[in-house]
């Protein structure tokens, strides 16, 4: 069963868009309002890439820039995969046009050895196995490069292909070692933001993989101090959010803290859960994964609730109306929890200190108030519940 995911909005460059391409395969993004979406295309015909024009490098250069500027609307997933795929194509022609006619110690050949690397990087995700090979291949050729910046994005480009073969592989035995190239490679430059999201993007990945979840423990506890000691103010930014993550991360085993208030206004009181299993859902009503599941969430509550099973939601909505709105008409039963979040969104207390940078996040606890697990969606759920209650009468 796919699932699909809510992430707070963080514009990362393309080399992070990428690894979040290759290392969360059965993960579909959905945005928090106000962040980018995609357009439906008007009627008519399927966008096309055309071929590579005869001109002068920089001519060359300016036809693929141009392609990437240009307001194209795929009608489909697979229709904006192909575009993309016939894009970096023909971007990887012009690279190699380019660095055939200027100097290495000119710019240009820099711009033409990035749009190289990133190209073969795409076309390898979408699935050209000789282009992921030859990304490989010439990344290395250019980690020695007397441009600092393009010897860092060839290493970085490098991570990122050795991410695609430990996940697809689904063996996570290389996690370690490759947390600790990630770290190194941060430790050379800590106010490098390219990389820190990279670094970020693969502790996020351990973390959405079963069994992970000790890998991403490292992961942050790697690149934490890091950042921290970062000049960048956006770097910074990232190891605030590093402590909670880990304190979710450890939950399993132990108790956790559930505090707030009720949308009706009223303190929630966590004495009310004793005894009980319980599942903690982080959601918001403009997360369409959250919709989705809650009639799943509902079939269980229906099934086990009488023997003991409780929902608390933790909204993480910002309007108050909306959210009352949608709770009375899809009448849910459970508790919800809101509180009107300060500045920016995405801030109820509990997703703050918890770490919560997708949704849903759902979280179950076993009748000890002991947390079982971290992964309770869809049909684990169900069958986690199955399990606690198959005693009961």
């Amino acid at each position: 069963m796919l699932h699909a995911h809510a992430r707070k909005p963080f514009v990362l460059p393309f080399v992070v868009f990428t690894l979040a391409l290759v290392v969360a395969p059965a993960h579909a993004l959905a945005r928090q309002p106000g962040a980018a979406v995609e357009a439906e295309a008007p009627a008519g015909a399927t966008p096309k890439v055309p071929p590579l024009p005869e001109g002068t490098p920089e001519e060359l250069m300016q036809f693929i820039d141009g392609l990437k500027q240009s307001n194209v609307r795929p009608k489909s997933r697979p229709e904006m995969m192909a575009y993309l795929k016939d894009v970096a194509a023909v971007s990887v022609q012009a690279a190699d046009k380019i660095l055939a006619q200027v100097k290495p110690t000119e710019k240009l050949h820099e711009d033409a050895a990035k749009m190289k690397l990133e190209s073969l990087m795409m076309l390898g995700r979408l699935g050209d196995e000789k282009a992921a090979a030859d990304m490989a291949t010439f990344a290395g050729t250019l980690v020695d490069s007397a441009s600092p910046e393009l010897a860092k994005e060839a290493k970085r480009l490098l991570l990122v292909s050795e991410a695609q073969q430990l996940f697809s592989s689904g063996k996570l035995d290389g996690g370690p070692a490759l947390i600790k190239k990630t770290a190194d490679m941060l430790a050379v430059d800590p106010d490098d933001v390219q990389t820190a999201g990279l670094a970020m993007q693969l502790a996020g990945a351990f973390e959405n993989l079963p069994g992970g979840e000790e890998f991403a423990a490292a992961a942050y506890n790697a690149f934490g101090p890091i950042f921290a000691k970062s000049k960048n103010e956006q770097v910074r930014s990232m190891a605030e959010s590093f402590a909670g993550t880990l304190r979710r991360l450890s939950l399993p085993g132990h108790p956790m803290e559930i505090k707030g208030t009720l949308l009706s206004g009223k303190p929630f009181e966590q004495s009310s859960l004793a005894g009980k299993v319980v599942l903690i859902d982080f959601w918001a009503t403009w997360c369409g994964p959250c919709v989705a599941e809650i009639p799943n969430v509902l079939e269980q509550y229906e099934k086990y609730h009488d023997k003991g099973f409780e929902v608390v939601g933790i909204s993480l909505d910002e309007d108050r109306e909306a959210l009352e709105k949608f709770v009375g008409e899809q009448k849910i039963p459970w508790p919800i929890l809101y509180e009107k979040p300060e500045g920016e969104g995405w801030r109820h207390p509990l997703s703050t200190y918890y770490g919560i940078s997708g949704i849903p996040t759902v979280i179950l606890i076993g009748r000890d108030g002991n947390v079982i697990t971290l992964n309770a969606r869809g049909e684990k759920l169900g069958e986690q519940l199955d399990k606690l209650f198959k005693d009961a009468g």
